[in-house]
């Protein structure tokens, strides 16, 4: 089963297991970690699903939309590694990534 690198706001990190087809947001959530809100389940409106993606794995996610990339303008900690967590399927291709829960906006 893959696996998952999760950094929380206080800087911890914490191995997870991760389901293929899953969003990264589901599995982050439903792991326990409180900070990622994900609001509104997943449907890409409102941008509390906000993770920092390790850098190396970046050119494995899926193209953004121009949706994402809007709801991503609304925060002042995106990156270049910024990614709405619900919108990352996982696959075995990102195992082992680590990914950082933004702070909050």
């Amino acid at each position: 089963m893959p696996k998952i690198n999760v950094i929380d706001r206080s800087g911890a990190s914490t191995e997870v297991e991760a389901d293929n087809g899953l969003s990264l947001m589901e599995i982050i959530r439903d792991d326990g970690f409180d900070e990622l809100l994900a609001l509104c389940g997943g449907c890409c409106s409102c941008a509390t699903c906000h993770v920092h993606v390790e850098a190396s794995y970046f050119a494995k996610l899926p193209e953004m939309t121009e949706d994402e990339s809007d709801l991503l303008d609304s925060s002042d900690h995106r990156n270049e590694t910024s990614r709405l967590a619900c919108q990352v399927e996982m696959s075995d291709a990102l195992d082992g990534v680590t990914v950082t829960i933004a702070p909050e906006d």
